[in-house]
């Protein structure tokens, strides 16, 4: 019997991060491996680039491993229980990674690892330039919704199917156990962020799911606040976010004054009372209005300017992406889709991935004899045509500057083609955040018929891809920069397997890890 390829995988990249005595936590989100590393030292970047199933790798708040939808899932269950078995079974330390052997290039010419080390480094710069108070702050808010985007893609695809059957008259009584399945959830994702909310900053996760739980309570309609009767999910996912916060920051005064012999009776009480009082009479009314106003504005905006206001996002999201704000949209999504059943920023937002993907093809097309550079687009196309866009942008677009920008253009565009049909009345919405590009196709929902709303989406997407690719073709290279990359390798590159025989360019760099479009 063959080994599980999934075991293999976990198997392979363990002893690369340092072994199990290295690894102090083990995490994944929608694509990537995320590990608390002890030693950083003892991590092996190009050696892990270099095995087969990983996408690319990145350090964060934690080590992460991109290996994709599906196959992350698969591999973190197993390298926990090779983590567990190693710690119970010590061994000797790894030897280090065997170093890559050098190569020779010509004088003038670039390869593909001198830009992916131009885009490590600018991504090592942009992450010292995020770490602000502010922008820490926003990733740690992206911390609590990305467990929860699983759920959201399993209820928002139930979702889907409910609807289509209803649509098409077939399976009348699964179309409820259907609804029900997909609702469930968001009926309660207010604890579920409560929850989450208190385990990032440091308070007990239950007592935040506690305090949070009250907003979806259906007692709440008897409670009078600021005039009104309240209503259960009032204030959404933002005041279940704010009423956590509080709990927190109560529950750690109580802890500093409440003597230990009384802390198991006091605190909890104390938290949920205190925390429980001002939610129900402030956080919930102020919460729901700034929740209104949100859906109000984003209505208001794309029926109103959607064509531009889609440019703008379309354009702009990759540079928010890069500067760490991209993460405050997060709640803002997850409000939408409370509200709304999805969120109309999504697949406006997404036509940025498609932008890079044009101009990725532009660029293999313009630099027939760079070898090594069209062979990292070759493995970086298909999870860019998934959403998965970061080994595009930090190890081909970026590094080389204006092909960014002519990426940045597609996005645009492709943003302005769906941002205009929403003008029109043909709403584009997703019901679920995270995937893009192809893997946002069976999450698509909007305000005409679903064959409609997926047409237009494909449309956007065609939009994106062509214009991002005749803007780089066209304008994303200069001349002397061409001439640059297209310099022949030097006789001591590596051979290429696809290329036949001849001189060769060095072995393909460590591809970069994915864009998402929350927090991986």
């Amino acid at each position: 019997m063959s080994e599980d390829p999934h075991r293999a995988t976990a198997a392979a990249i363990l002893p690369l991060v340092g072994g199990a005595e290295n690894v102090t936590s083990v995490a994944h989100c929608m694509t990537r491996l995320r590990l608390g590393i002890r030693d950083r030292s003892l991590v092996h970047d190009e050696a892990l680039s270099a095995l087969p199933a990983v996408m690319g790798v990145v350090e964060d708040d934690t080590y992460q491993i991109v290996l994709g939808p599906g196959t992350v899932a698969r591999v973190t269950p197993e390298l926990e229980r090779l983590v567990e078995q190693a710690r119970s079974h010590p061994q000797p330390p790894p030897e280090p990674a065997p170093a890559t052997p050098a190569t020779t290039t010509p004088r003038g010419a670039t390869t593909a690892q001198q830009l992916a080390d131009r885009g490590a480094a600018l991504k090592a710069r942009q992450k010292a330039r995020n770490a602000t108070p502010g922008k820490l702050f926003l990733r740690r808010i992206a911390n609590i919704f990305v467990p929860l985007i699983p759920a959201l893609i399993g209820c928002g695809i139930i979702a889907g199917l409910s609807g289509l059957l209803t649509n098409l008259g077939r399976l009348p009584a699964a179309v409820p156990a259907l609804t029900a399945l997909a609702s469930g959830f968001m009926s309660l994702i207010a604890v579920f962020v409560g929850h989450n909310t208190a385990k990032e900053f440091g308070g007990t996760p239950v007592l935040g799911g506690a305090v949070a739980a009250v907003i979806v309570f259906p007692g709440v309609t008897h409670i009078t606040a600021f005039g009104q009767h309240l209503s259960p999910g009032q204030g959404g996912v933002l005041g279940a976010l704010a009423a956590a916060l509080l709990a927190v920051q109560v529950e750690k005064r109580c802890r500093a004054v409440v003597p230990a012999a009384l802390d198991v009776l006091v605190t909890p009480t104390v938290t949920v009372l205190v925390t429980g009082v001002v939610t129900v009479f402030g956080l919930m009314y102020v919460a729901g209005e700034i929740s209104t106003a949100l859906g109000t504005l984003a209505t208001w905006l794309l029926a109103h300017g959607g064509a531009f206001a889609g440019f703008l996002l379309g354009g702009l999201f990759l540079p928010l992406v890069m500067l760490g704000l991209h993460q405050a949209l997060i709640p803002i999504h997850a409000t939408l889709i409370q509200q709304q059943g999805y969120t109309v920023l999504l697949p406006i937002l997404a036509m940025a991935g498609a932008g890079q993907v044009g101009a990725a093809l532009a660029l293999y097309l313009r630099l027939p004899r760079n070898r090594s550079l069209r062979r990292t687009i070759r493995s970086a196309l298909p999870a860019g045509l998934l959403g998965v866009g970061e080994p595009l942008i930090y190890g081909v677009s970026l590094p080389l500057g204006r092909p960014f920008l002519t990426a940045c253009v597609g996005g645009a565009c492709g943003g302005g083609f769906i941002g205009l049909f929403n003008q029109l009345g043909d709403t584009v919405g997703s019901t679920a955040i995270g995937p893009s590009g192809w893997a946002l196709f069976p999450l698509v929902k909007g305000g005409q018929g679903l064959a409609t709303t997926l047409v237009v989406y494909a449309l956007g997407l065609a939009v994106g891809y062509l214009t991002g690719f005749l803007a780089t073709y066209f304008f994303g290279l200069g001349k002397q920069q061409r001439a640059d990359l297209n310099a022949a390798p030097g006789p001591g590159a590596e051979k290429d397997p696809e290329a036949g025989t001849g001189p060769q360019p060095a072995p393909r760099p460590a591809a970069a890890p994915p864009v998402t479009l929350t927090p991986p």
